[in-house]
């Protein structure tokens, strides 16, 4: 859309409230804990790994009680250690070799991830003279993350090594790894919805306001992240864009 310009759209197509790239958005995450545990040595798991667990976000559900806005869920694996810990583990020998053969203890983690608010300077646009080897303008980002976003981050910790805590572990450790927009590869933004045509580039059924027969149906019209993987809300936001659109050419109000 922002290659297709036009003298109907100079700033790229559908594009006459000026926000069509900006407020990009990702989840914010990198952070949990994870815990080591001395039980059920004589048992394992086959094919995929243990059943995960999800934690819906409990914060600031009926007032505003924390540092922060909205919130964060977790998403929770339990494994077992196979030889791969032997990259970290000192040793040598065949004795040493031997014992990596045997699955090691069962590990809990828990993973955070926050609800990235929407920022009019987050955005994506074309480059105006690096080209790539198809001749077409290369995407320049820029994205960080606000300080609502990092606010989350102590809660993250800490309440994640609470609950593991809870549940007798040998050690538990934090997650804290630095989160980076794109990390999660939640990408969410750029064509956001709205109901007003000068703030936004679509309308709540995901139909552009200056382009009445294009749809855009993917992540682009996300407002914000919420805190949940967003591939299901996609998938019904474009059902419900589809079923709208039929009964919009039906009725010919779009050809």
């Amino acid at each position: 859309m922002l290659q297709s310009t036009s003298e109907t759209f100079p700033n790229g197509f559908a594009n006459n409230s000026g926000v069509l790239g900006r407020y990009l958005m990702d989840h914010y995450s990198g952070t949990g804990a994870v815990a080591g545990f001395d039980i059920l040595k004589d048992q394992y798991y086959f094919g995929q790994r243990s059943t995960s667990t999800y934690i819906p976000r409990y914060q600031n559900l009926n007032k505003q009680d924390r540092k922060f806005t909205r919130g964060f869920a977790y998403e929770v694996y339990a494994s077992r250690a196979d030889w791969g810990r032997g990259y970290s583990s000192p040793g040598a020998g065949a004795e040493w070799k031997d014992s990596l053969s045997e699955p090691g203890s069962w590990n809990a983690a828990i993973y955070a991830y926050g609800e990235c608010l929407p920022d009019k300077k987050n955005n994506v646009s074309l480059e105006g003279t690096k080209k790539d080897k198809w001749g077409l303008p290369l995407l320049k980002i820029e994205m960080e993350y606000g300080e609502n976003e990092k606010a989350m981050r102590d809660d993250m910790i800490n309440d994640a090594k609470e609950m593991l805590g809870a549940g007798d572990p040998e050690w538990v450790v934090e997650i804290n790894d630095p989160s980076v927009p794109g990390m999660t590869i939640h990408e969410m933004g750029t064509a956001r919805m709205g109901n007003d045509p000068k703030t936004s580039v679509l309308n709540k059924f995901n139909q552009c306001h200056d382009a009445p027969n294009v749809f855009v149906a993917d992540g682009a019209c996300m407002v914000s992240t919420a805190c949940q993987n967003p591939s299901l809300t996609y998938m019904a936001l474009t059902a419900r864009a589809c079923d709208y659109a039929v009964e919009q050419l039906k009725k010919g109000d779009i050809k």
